[in-house]
């Protein structure tokens, strides 16, 4: 009574243990991997959150500073920005 379906595991059962046992650790791998990659985006986000954003005026001073435009450009622009409209603020 011990042995209904043969002597044991044939070829079929041999094969689908294995498929079954790498299907297994494949996922528990990559569940690792997911989580470890979404914990290190979270941290990043709270790095990134506690970084002041950029002003207009402030990049546009740093453009100035790496001389990407030149005084006369910087200063138009700045008064643009700053409502007034015309370079020499009046």
């Amino acid at each position: 009574m011990m042995f209904w379906y043969g002597n044991g595991m044939n070829e079929w059962g041999y094969v689908l243990m294995t498929v079954s046992m790498v299907l297994f650790w494949g996922l528990v791998i990559l569940g690792i991997v997911v989580m470890i990659r979404y914990l290190a985006q979270a941290s990043q986000r709270r790095g990134k959150a506690g970084t002041p954003r950029l002003t207009p005026e402030r990049l546009l001073a740093e453009r100035f500073a790496r001389g990407e435009i030149d005084e006369p450009e910087y200063r138009t622009r700045l008064a643009t920005l700053q409502g007034s409209g015309t370079a020499d603020g009046s």
